[in-house]
């Protein structure tokens, strides 16, 4: 669990992309209690709009790939 770190790092443990969900899945399993659906709501929003970004990047840049390669 995050507390068994210093309190120093457990602020650069969320810079992990995957701790906020992991920490979300260990408050329902472990200790049945509701996840934060905002912040997962939050969390999944922001993960979209990069995966679309990323996508619409890529599909503006692939037309160069056969070049570099």
């Amino acid at each position: 669990p995050k507390t068994a770190l210093p309190e120093q790092i457990q602020t650069f443990l969320y810079l992990n992309p995957i701790t906020f969900p992991i920490e979300q899945f260990r408050v329902l399993v472990l200790w049945g209690q509701a996840p934060d659906w905002i912040g997962l709501a939050v969390y999944f929003s922001a993960a979209f709009v990069f995966a679309w970004a990323t996508l619409a990047w890529f599909q503006k840049a692939r037309i160069g790939f056969a070049d570099v390669l």
